[in-house]
């Protein structure tokens, strides 16, 4: 990861105060894009949306999903892992910053980093690994600022307005992880 100053972000537990800010952002194409959700408008009504944050609190649906909350307490997003499989020590990484005024400005990065050293340190984690379309640009620089590698492409991997889109995979390693985290 480069020597630049990140801003601070608190991963937190969600809450069902946290149900409106993510109605809201799934009702913005422009943050919903990447995203794999229904190909319907509103792709989610309030009360799904309340029902899925209820199953990642009761921790019901197989996500560790926390908020990603600014030093100042503004709620901006969500990071989570999934597809955790203990037996071979890894997890699949997902997140969005669905506040646009967040969005590349570095909180995405912090909240990853935040994610990376909990899921390696807590679930002692191997390998975090994500999918991400090809196109999604903005993303794949991030995720390689943090040290994720390509391991190949996903062939016609996500539907996506009725067509099928490519996606990447890429991982980090849990020492490759704390070996770049040295640097800083």
């Amino acid at each position: 990861m480069e020597n630049k100053i990140l801003p601070k972000v608190i991963l937190r537990e969600l809450t069902l105060d946290d149900v409106e800010d993510r109605y809201q952002w799934c009702l913005d194409k422009e943050i919903t894009k990447h995203l794999n959700i229904p190909d319907k408008y509103p792709p989610f009504s309030r009360e799904e949306t309340q029902n899925w944050i209820k199953m990642c609190i009761d921790k019901t649906n197989g996500y560790e999903q926390k908020a990603i909350v600014t030093e100042q307490g503004k709620h901006i997003g969500w990071v989570d892992l999934k597809n955790i499989d203990k037996s071979n020590k890894h997890a699949e990484l997902g997140i969005a910053i669905g506040n646009k005024y967040f969005l590349g400005k570095g909180y995405g990065l912090s909240a990853m980093k935040e994610m990376l050293l909990w899921g390696f340190n807590e679930l002692e984690l191997n390998k975090i690994w994500l999918r991400v379309e090809v196109d999604n640009v903005n993303a794949i620089k991030s995720y390689k600022r943090i040290g994720y590698v390509e391991e190949g492409i996903l062939r016609q991997d996500r539907l996506r307005n009725g067509e099928f889109v490519d996606r990447l995979r890429m991982s980090i390693l849990k020492d490759e992880f704390f070996k770049n985290l040295d640097l800083n």
